[in-house]
């Protein structure tokens, strides 16, 4: 019997830990081929790669941003393979199951749930084994009539097969992300989130654990992403994992991991920022609201005020990236509310800030109580809201202005100190320049086409030339020392205009040859030779004095900006009248 486990990943960079499970569980009586695309794959394509593996029977792994392709595939496979068994699993399949079944005749069998025991009991059931009743934990039609068995007992995470050790992942596990779970279930009740459907928290063996740790590091491993959905959840055990990683990471690793600030204590911080090599951890958090009632509604236990504190001890630390996550359209946050969360949370400068926009997935409580909060939703994957009773269509696609600009200015740093002075000194809120930014952009049809680093300087130039009171000749001098320090070597092409004339050049370049230390003791003392000055240095128009500047408060003052570029480092830098 001939066994394909496949799934259709949103990237080639990401790996599916479900699937691995599921190889793992069915051995040794029966062996299983990984089989994994993404969903930009071609359906015809995948489909024809599957036929040629000759298989008896494929299960796929589905989620909301793969079901829909996923049923494109199973469609055409049941036409060319029409005997072929095919078997679905994963949350966006494991609930209104009867909905899947009737409406999608290609699928078979669908397992509900945790699969690892009801999949191996399927092969065992095809092998002809055992007879279909006996097979826990899946759904099916029989002449016509739905049939839905029970689910079997949780599985003892301690005992279960490691999903790490297949040699056809050895090559790609450098590549790739890799993930890990060292856990199961949330001590939360997020009615917006799937994983408040399974109560109680189950742990892997922990030394068993390290051991996969081990492994796939020894191998190659670079990105390790544990997805418990609340690592910290136990002091004792986030505290051993961790000085384990600090202990045996090897040079290059990242880990990452979803937190809840909130509990996190102060000692714990401060033993990462004295412990921990900066750059190998980073931290995702969710925090998706600071409305105290929207919280409350949703069943979301949230202290803000130590939040915060996390946060901002980490971010003070130095060691440690933090994604911070919202959600706009969450029950009574209308416009002005949300605001008010982005703005909350952007004060305290986050690395990353994803804007995310509610999506009512199959399962969840507030799925079930769309109607009472006046929800409009798209009813196909990834049901994400059209508005409620408290916000428009309208409020939502402003929203999504302000999240594109957001990725682009915000979390790609490009320009970190412009973006500082803008939210600080230009704009009333940090929101309403994302805001209002994102909304020109989407008038000016930039969403539609493509972008070069330097086109991001222009059109953020361009607009803010629309906006009263903002001193363009700070703020263009701030774009062009973000847009420097960016380079290693001196750009073929600037994105600015004002240059200095040839005679002003010859000026300035006499009194630095004549005089080095006028750009700084530091550049006299590295006794660079005039052909090296003319090569590896610009001299441009500028208005910042960056011997007193402090982000976000420039002081004016008209001059010339001296950039020394240096292979590997970051460019000199020097103000001079």
């Amino acid at each position: 019997m001939k066994i394909i486990l496949s799934t259709l990943n949103a990237k080639y960079i990401h790996t599916n830990l479900a699937i691995r499970y599921l190889k793992a569980a069915a051995l040794p009586e029966f062996d299983c081929e990984l089989a994994e695309y993404t969903i930009k794959d071609p359906a015809f394509n995948i489909v024809s790669d599957l036929f040629q593996k000759k298989p008896d029977v494929v299960g796929f792994s589905c989620y909301i941003w793969n079901i829909n392709e996923t049923i494109a595939v199973i469609r055409m496979l049941k036409t060319v393979l029409p005997n072929v068994k095919i078997v679905l699993g994963g949350p966006e399949v494991s609930y209104d199951v009867h909905e899947w079944v009737r409406k999608h005749e290609e699928i078979d069998f669908i397992i509900m749930g945790e699969g690892e025991v009801s999949f191996k009991e399927m092969l065992r059931h095809f092998n002809g084994e055992i007879p279909l009743d006996k097979v826990p934990g899946i759904c099916y039609l029989e002449e016509g009539k739905l049939k839905i068995h029970a689910q079997p007992p949780k599985i003892d995470l301690r005992e279960i097969a490691s999903p790490f050790r297949f040699e056809e992942d050895l090559p790609h596990l450098g590549k790739r992300i890799q993930y890990i779970e060292t856990s199961r279930g949330c001590p939360f009740s997020c009615q917006f989130c799937l994983s408040s459907i399974e109560v109680g928290v189950r742990y892997f063996n922990r030394e068993k654990i390290k051991e996969d740790i081990r492994y796939l590091m020894n191998n190659g491993a670079k990105t390790i992403k544990f997805v418990d959905r609340t690592f910290n959840i136990s002091r004792s055990y986030a505290m051993e994992m961790f000085q384990f990683l600090i202990d045996e990471h090897q040079p290059g690793v990242v880990f990452q991991f979803e937190i809840t600030a909130d509990i996190m204590r102060p000692e714990v911080i401060q033993f990462l920022n004295d412990n921990a090599p900066k750059g190998l951890f980073r931290f995702e958090i969710g925090v998706q609201s600071t409305n105290d009632l929207t919280n409350d509604l949703v069943k979301r236990r949230q202290n803000f005020e130590k939040l915060t504190r996390t946060v901002t001890m980490v971010k003070e630390g130095g060691k440690i990236d933090q994604h911070l996550d919202l959600i706009a359209g969450l029950p009574e946050e209308d416009y002005a509310s949300f605001r008010k969360t982005f703005n909350d949370v952007f004060a305290m400068r986050p690395e990353e800030l994803q804007l995310g926009f509610l999506k009512l997935l199959r399962g969840t409580g507030l799925r079930l109580e769309a109607e009472k909060y006046g929800y409009t939703y798209v009813d196909i994957s990834p049901y994400e809201i059209f508005s409620n009773n408290v916000l428009t269509f309208d409020d939502i696609v402003r929203i999504k202005h302000a999240e594109d600009v957001l990725e682009k200015y915000w979390n790609a740093h490009r320009m970190d100190n412009t973006i500082e002075y803008l939210v600080t000194k230009v704009f009333e809120t940090p929101f309403d320049f994302f805001q209002s930014f994102g909304t020109y952009w989407e008038t000016k049809g930039w969403s539609r086409i493509g972008h070069q680093l330097e086109d991001l300087f222009r059109r953020l130039l361009e607009f803010l030339q629309t906006v009263n009171h903002a001193d363009l000749e700070v703020i263009t001098s701030l774009m062009k020392y973000d847009f420097l320090q960016g380079q290693q070597f001196q750009p073929r092409k600037l994105w600015w205009d004002d240059r200095l004339s040839e005679d002003e050049m010859k000026d300035v370049y006499a009194r630095i040859k004549e005089n080095p230390s006028l750009v700084g003791e530091e550049f006299e003392a590295m006794q660079i030779t005039e052909r090296e000055l003319f090569k590896h240095s610009l001299i441009i128009p500028f208005h910042i004095d960056l011997g007193n500047y402090e982000v976000g408060v420039p002081q004016k003052k008209t001059g010339y900006l001296f950039t020394y570029f240096r292979n590997g480092q970051q460019p000199y830098f020097s103000t001079f009248n």
